[in-house]
C-alpha cells in the first residue's frame, strides 16, 4: 500500500510501500479519498512533540481523513461499507497519507451531507480543536467577548464561526489582507498584526485562543478580565496537562519550569491558561457535521494538491499564507 512515512525524527518524508493496515474488532477500515494538511504533521516529524507524544519509527503521517468505509471490524455497530465519512484518528494511530487506514470507530462520525469529500477532509482536527478549546475549556456563553489569533487560518477560521454560533463578541488578529475574509466569518473586530498591537486595542475579554504561543501568548494574558481564560495550542504545556497525560515525574517537573512564567503571570492578572492538546472524538464530529450541514460553520479550504505531491504539500505549509487548510486528493482521486 502507497503512503508517505518519516523513518526516523527530523528525517525527511518519502513514499514507501507499507503494510495494509489491520482491522481490529472496533475498527473501520477506510479508503482516502481525501486528507487534511496540519501543521501538527511538520511538528510530529521534527521531533517537537516527542517528549510528550513519543512515536515509534516510521510513521505514516496524516492527522484528516474523509472516505469510504470499505469494511468494519466485528464488533463495530456504527457503520456499514459504503458510509461516506470523516474522522481524526487518535494519536498513535494517524496514517492518512495513505491509500488506507484503519480507525476506532469511536473516533469516525458520519461525513457532512452538505460538502465535498474534500471539505470534509479539511476540517476533523481543526474543527476539533476549536470545539474543545471554545465548548468544552472555554464554555463559551452568549455576549461574552472572544479574542481568536491567526483568523484566517486553519483552526481560526473555524473557531471564529462557533464562537459566533455560541453568540460570542469575536475580535481575531490577521494580515490586512485576510480582513475582508474573516468579516465574512464572523468577526466583530479584526486587527491587523502587522500595523496595530492588538493589547492596545483590546481589554476585557472573557477568553482568549492562540495558536501561536511565545510572547503572543503571554500578551494575550493582559487583555483578559479577571477570571477570564486563555487556552494555548502551541504552549507551553502546564503541569495539569503532565498529569492528565500521565507523563513521567522528569517531563512533568520539566514541564512545571517550561511554563512557570506562563502561570506566574496569569495568577498575577487573576486569569487562567491551560493547554490544549486535542483529542479524537467521533462524537464532537457528529455535532459539528450537524452545524455544518445547518449552514453554521463552512469549511475553508485554500489549496488541495494530488497524492503524489504529498511531500511538496507538507513542505508548503511553512513557506505560504493559505486560507484556511490545504488537502490531498486520495491516491484514486483527481485533484
Amino acid at each position: 500500500m502507497r503512503a508517505f512515512v518519516f523513518d526516523k525524527y527530523k528525517q525527511p518524508v518519502h513514499e514507501a510501500d507499507v503494510p495494509e493496515p489491520t482491522v481490529g474488532d472496533r475498527d473501520v477500515l477506510i479508503r482516502v479519498e481525501a486528507a487534511g494538511l496540519n501543521h501538527l504533521d511538520e511538528r510530529l516529524r521534527a521531533g517537537e512533540f516527542r517528549a510528550i507524544l513519543p512515536y515509534k519509527t516510521p510513521v505514516t503521517l496524516g492527522h484528516d481523513v474523509a472516505g469510504t468505509v470499505i469494511r468494519v471490524g466485528a464488533g463495530v455497530t456504527r457503520f456499514t461499507a459504503g458510509d461516506r465519512v470523516y474522522a481524526r484518528p487518535r494519536d498513535h494511530r494517524i496514517g492518512a497519507f495513505a491509500e488506507r487506514i484503519a480507525v476506532d470507530e469511536a473516533d469516525v462520525a458520519l461525513a457532512p451531507t452538505s460538502i465535498s469529500t474534500v471539505e470534509a477532509a479539511s476540517l476533523p482536527l481543526v474543527a476539533l480543536t476549536a470545539w474543545q478549546a471554545l465548548v468544552e475549556k472555554g464554555n463559551v456563553q452568549p455576549g461574552q467577548k472572544v479574542l481568536i489569533h491567526a483568523g484566517a487560518g486553519g483552526v481560526g477560521s473555524i473557531a471564529i464561526q462557533l464562537a459566533k454560533h455560541l453568540g460570542a463578541h469575536v475580535a481575531t488578529t490577521v494580515s490586512g489582507k485576510n480582513a475582508g475574509f474573516v468579516r465574512e466569518l464572523g468577526a466583530d473586530v479584526v486587527i491587523d498584526y502587522r500595523t496595530h498591537d492588538f493589547e492596545s486595542e483590546l481589554s476585557g475579554y472573557d477568553f482568549v485562543l492562540d495558536p501561536l504561543g511565545g510572547d503572543n501568548l503571554t500578551t494575550s494574558l493582559t487583555v483578559l478580565k479577571r477570571g477570564g481564560k486563555a487556552v494555548g495550542i502551541s504552549g507551553p504545556p502546564t503541569p495539569v496537562f503532565a498529569k492528565a497525560a500521565g507523563l513521567n515525574p522528569v517531563l512533568r517537573l520539566a514541564i512545571t519550569v517550561l511554563s512557570r512564567k506562563t502561570r506566574a503571570l496569569a495568577r498575577k492578572l487573576g486569569v487562567t491558561y491551560e493547554f490544549l492538546l486535542m483529542h479524537a472524538s467521533g462524537d464532537q464530529l457528529r455535532q459539528i457535521a450537524e452545524l455544518v450541514d445547518a449552514g453554521v460553520i463552512r469549511p475553508v479550504v485554500g489549496a488541495t494538491f494530488p497524492f503524489d505531491q504529498t511531500v511538496q504539500a507538507l513542505a508548503s505549509l511553512g513557506t505560504s499564507s493559505i486560507r484556511g487548510k490545504a488537502v490531498i486528493t486520495g491516491a484514486d482521486q483527481p485533484a
